[in-house]
């Protein structure tokens, strides 16, 4: 059967596209939809099928699922956009035939109060609505989101944050990818929704410990409004937009929202998530 990523240069796609092949399929039966196929010759070189769709471009998205089973949709990178994005994929991949879609969503996505949640709802919605084969791969925190912070307590000794004593149950990108070649070569996966985090479930107060032995001193974590830390984060550069959705999303980790204990991850892997520490080593 062939197998379809969306976003297949992206960091998760490349990973879930190799953890494919290391189980054994066959490149030629995988199918990469990128943007830009300049971009993809690596994933040529493979011989995995490169067919070029953007996910604004319905009719092109409908080819390139031509002979596709199961699909991989990898959730679009521009925020305020991906229902509309999602919805010509999920079009798409009904016209095309396809047998089933797993998608990637975030933690507990029907009811989180993170401002991601709405189009990772939504999209759940238009594919249970579709008619589909449908899992929902929930996924958590990537540690590697935090490289910058490794950084930070490199040059401050500290850590910064507005996630009070809330848990993170984060795992590398790479385990993510893994899980979801798992769910695209299982059978019996419709109507599964997977509930994804890691094994380490740290507050940031822990999460500091970590930082501090990557980067050989002590770091201790700096908990802040959080529109002080939105100021802190636009001091340090970052745009006044982004660091207000970094504080918001600190909120949420504060009240739980990128925490799970479901093993739905460990299940998937058979083995226990990638920590911390490992992702971010030096």
């Amino acid at each position: 059967m062939t197998i379809a990523v969306t976003g297949a240069t992206g960091h998760l796609g490349r990973l879930v596209v190799a953890a494919l092949i290391e189980r054994g399929v066959d490149p030629s039966t995988v199918v990469a939809v990128v943007r830009d196929a300049a971009k993809a010759t690596d994933l040529t070189a493979r011989g995995v099928q490169v067919r070029v769709a953007d996910y604004t471009d319905r009719d092109a998205l409908t080819a390139a699922l031509d002979g596709v089973g199961k699909l991989l949709l990898i959730s679009g990178s521009e925020v305020g956009q991906r229902i509309a994005q999602h919805g010509n994929v999920v079009d798409a991949a009904t016209a095309a035939g396809v047998r089933f879609v797993a998608y990637t969503s975030l933690l507990d996505a029907q009811r989180s109060p993170l401002s991601l949640a709405a189009e990772h709802k939504a999209t759940e919605d238009l594919l249970t609505e579709s008619g589909l084969d449908v899992a929902l791969l929930r996924n958590g925190w990537y540690w590697e989101n935090y490289a910058s912070a490794v950084d930070t307590a490199e040059a401050t000794g500290s850590l910064f944050g507005s996630g009070g004593t809330g848990r993170v149950a984060g795992a590398a990108r790479k385990d993510y990818a893994e899980a979801a070649a798992e769910v695209l070569l299982a059978d019996d996966q419709a109507g599964k929704v997977y509930e994804l985090g890691g094994d380490e479930r740290l507050t940031y107060k822990e999460f500091a410990e970590v930082l501090s032995g990557i980067v050989g001193k002590s770091v201790a974590y700096q908990d802040l409004p959080a529109d002080e830390y939105a100021k802190v984060l636009e001091n340090g550069g970052v745009p006044a937009p982004m660091a207000a959705f970094l504080a918001a999303t600190d909120a949420g980790i504060a009240v739980g929202a990128l925490d799970t204990d479901s093993g739905d991850l460990q299940r998937l892997l058979g083995h226990a998530s990638t920590p911390a520490a490992l992702v971010l080593a030096r």
